[in-house]
Parts: structure tokens; C-alpha cells; sequence
């Protein structure tokens, strides 16, 4: 259509960018920079390197709390077995033993908690009739939440009435 194509040109152009006033360096800074050692692949290898011997130290530390934690089970495993060898059981049913009253010592441990707690009081009256009413018209209009815009305002009213005695409750 155009006499110009729609492709880009095949080399792409280059950009080159003057400075209006000219860039100096120090002598001290040019002179430090020709006579360093260092180059891009020392650095990259210092830089493996460094990486490397992090990795090696961390995965020391993993293994040796990994042995601290196999010792240990050991010997509770052998304490397991000393004690099964004197009972006349075997290992197994030492370990299910202890496991099993472990359990039921925690379970008595958490009925003790939960009988000393405060029971909480029962629910206001007028808020339990608000609640059941709210209930009882989405189960009727199950397809028509909608419809059950005033059964939700009392309960919503029974609710703020609830907690207006309970603030008048604690500021007194």
C-alpha cells in the first residue's frame, strides 16, 4: 500500500550518547582499575565459591541435628525395650502403652480445664425468638432470602438491645 515496508530494518540502529560536558576520572581510580587481578570470572568463581560454602556449612548443620535427633530416639526406643524386657512385652506394645496413656492422661488433663471454666449464661429470650424466626422464614423462603428483611431487622434490634444492657453492665 505505502511506498515504506511495515517491518522493522534488519540491523537495528544504534544509539550512541555524547556527554555535554566530558567525563573525568582520577588518575588514582583509572591507575586501581588496570591493576587489579580481578576480572568478571574471578569475581563470578569467588562468588560460587563463597555460595558453596554456605551450602556445605548449612547442610553440616542439618545433619548433625538430624544424628542428635536419631540418638535420641534410640534411646528412648532402648529405654522402651528395657522397660518391655522387665514387663515381659514386646517393644511395640510397651511403646502403644505409653502412647495410650499419654493420651488419656490429656484427655483427663482437658476435662479438668473445661469443668473449671465459667459455664456461659443462657441466650436472651427475646434474642433466641428473633434468631428462630429468622431461621424459621429462610427455610420457608428458601428461593427468597429477600423476603425475610424483617425478621433480620428484629433480630437485629433484639441484638443491639442485648448488647446495650451488657455495656450498661460493665460501665457500672
Amino acid at each position: 500500500m505505502g511506498s515504506g515496508s511495515s517491518k522493522p530494518a534488519a540491523t537495528p540502529t544504534s544509539q550512541v550518547w555524547t556527554a555535554e560536558t566530558p567525563v573525568r576520572f582520577s588518575q588514582g581510580l583509572v591507575d586501581s582499575l588496570q591493576s587489579s587481578p580481578e576480572t568478571d570470572s574471578t569475581r563470578t568463581k569467588t562468588l560460587e565459591l563463597h555460595i558453596q560454602a554456605r551450602v556445605a556449612e548449612e547442610l553440616k548443620r542439618l545433619q548433625d541435628r538430624a544424628s542428635r535427633d536419631f540418638e535420641e530416639l534410640q534411646a528412648k526406643i532402648s529405654a522402651a525395650e528395657d522397660l518391655s524386657k522387665k514387663e515381659g512385652k514386646s517393644a511395640g506394645d510397651t511403646l502403644r502403652d505409653l502412647g495410650r496413656e499419654a493420651v488419656q492422661n490429656d484427655v483427663k488433663e482437658l476435662r479438668k480445664k473445661l469443668e473449671q471454666r465459667k459455664k456461659l449464661t443462657a441466650v436472651d429470650e427475646g434474642v433466641e425468638n428473633a434468631k428462630s424466626e429468622v431461621v424459621k422464614c429462610l427455610r420457608e423462603n428458601d428461593r427468597r432470602p429477600l423476603d425475610c428483611w424483617k425478621e433480620v431487622e428484629n433480630f437485629k434490634n433484639e441484638v443491639r438491645r442485648l448488647e446495650g444492657v451488657w455495656v450498661e453492665k460493665i460501665v457500672r
